[in-house]
Formats: structure tokens, C-alpha cells, sequence
């Protein structure tokens, strides 16, 4: 692979890399507004739902942040950063417990389809490390949005 095709490529995977610590970091404060302000008869089960995501979401921010490091790139590391970057729109307020949940599943799925665009950009790279990386996450993802799916009655 020629040094052009290998640093277009880099980028690519840098830029895929960038958009999912975005993604992450929007989705953290989500689910902290969620765990907050969530209310009704499935309180208790959802408050510690949405704290495991919260906390999941920070993990995968470090995570995909130190392997672009490794690779040679540069996170994007502020609110403005990310909030220019992300996919994920911040929470509406004043939702239902069950709007809620549909709305992590949407962000769920949503970067799901970004992971696989990283997966891409990871083989395209040569980056088996953070092919592995991302795949691991869009399995998490396919567990959470089943099992919430499943609350949701689909």
C-alpha cells in the first residue's frame, strides 16, 4: 500500500474512531439525564439500567480514545468537540420511562451501523486490534438492544 492510500486510510479510520468517542460521550450524559429522571413503576429497574450504560458508554470512550492514541491519532476530548461530531441528539426531557428506553435503543442502532463503518475502515487499514475493538462493542450492542427490545414488548 502506497504512504498516500495508507495515510487516506488512516484517516478515514481516525475520522470513524473520532466519531464514535463523540457518539459515546453524548450518549454518557443521555443516559445520566435518563437515570436521573426516569420515573414511574419500572424506576428501580431502569435507574440501575441506565447507571450499567452510563458506565459502559465512559468505559468505551476510554477505550476507543487510547487505541486512536496508539494508532497515532488525536481524540477529540471536549463537549464541543463532540457535541459538532455526534449522531446522537442529547436527551428531549420530560419523556416516559418507555421513551426513553426507545430512545437508547435508536442510539443503539444508529451506532451500531457506525461501528460496522469502523469495522470497514479497520480492515481497510490493516487494524485487526481495532476491528476487534469495535466488533466487541457492536456485540454488547446487539445484547443491549434485544434485552431492551424486550422491555419495550418487541
Amino acid at each position: 500500500m502506497s504512504n498516500q492510500v495508507l495515510t487516506e486510510t488512516n484517516q478515514t479510520l481516525h475520522q470513524q474512531l473520532n466519531l464514535q468517542i463523540a457518539n459515546w460521550t453524548v450518549l454518557y450524559t443521555k443516559l445520566h439525564h435518563f437515570h436521573w429522571y426516569v420515573k414511574g413503576p419500572q424506576f428501580f429497574t431502569l435507574h440501575e439500567k441506565f447507571e450499567e450504560l452510563y458506565n459502559e458508554a465512559a468505559g468505551y470512550v476510554d477505550e476507543i480514545a487510547e487505541r486512536l492514541l496508539a494508532i497515532g491519532g488525536e481524540p477529540i476530548s471536549t463537549l464541543k468537540e463532540a457535541l459538532a461530531q455526534t449522531t446522537i441528539s442529547e436527551a428531549a426531557g420530560k419523556q416516559s420511562a418507555e421513551e426513553m428506553v426507545a430512545a437508547v435503543v435508536a442510539d443503539f442502532e444508529s451506532i451500531s451501523q457506525e461501528l460496522k463503518s469502523g469495522m470497514d475502515a479497520a480492515e481497510q487499514a490493516e487494524d485487526e486490534a481495532t476491528g476487534d475493538l469495535l466488533l466487541g462493542m457492536l456485540s454488547a450492542l446487539d445484547k443491549h438492544r434485544w434485552m431492551l427490545n424486550a422491555y419495550l414488548g418487541k
